[in-house]
């Protein structure tokens, strides 16, 4: 696995009226500090992708439907240099993925719904100057294809 990704598994609560599931907490070993909370959807079958903070730390999990995240450290010097991880997290596999500033990483939705991804990450987004890098997800030196592996 990535130098640096950590896993947490989600821990869903039933009861008559419903369900809950805490996604993060402060006195969790991986937690580093707030910086705010987003929702993001994306569609079956569309890839937002590739993403890279300089700074700040995401902490991603799927509440509806499923994704395939996938993640590619490009940090020279890294025991994991080149290297990349997927994982399927969603509501068949609730899931909270860390990942660290300067890995690269986006997601696929593989579900026949909507995806609906919450982001707690460690810094508050500055519109006038971006933490962001952005990659084309089919066109870039990132030796991963998008593409369903039927079979």
């Amino acid at each position: 696995m990535i130098d640096g990704i950590q896993i947490k598994k989600l821990k869903v609560i039933p009861d008559e009226r419903g369900r809950l599931m805490e996604i993060l907490r402060r006195d969790d070993e991986l937690f580093e500090r707030f910086g705010q909370v987003y929702v993001t959807t994306t569609f079956p079958g569309v890839v937002k992708a590739w993403h890279l903070h300089q700074n700040q730390t995401d902490n991603i999990a799927c509440v509806q439907g499923m994704i395939k995240l996938v993640v590619y450290d490009s940090r020279e010097g890294s025991p994991t240099f080149q290297e990349v991880d997927q994982f399927y997290l969603g509501v068949h596999n609730p899931t909270l993925i860390q990942i660290p500033a300067n890995i690269y990483h986006g997601w696929k939705c593989v579900s026949q719904e909507e995806a609906v991804i919450v982001n707690l990450p460690t810094e508050v987004y500055n519109y006038q100057e971006p933490d962001e890098v952005r990659l084309d997800p089919h066109d870039n030196d990132i030796p991963y294809d998008w593409r369903r592996k039927d079979g």
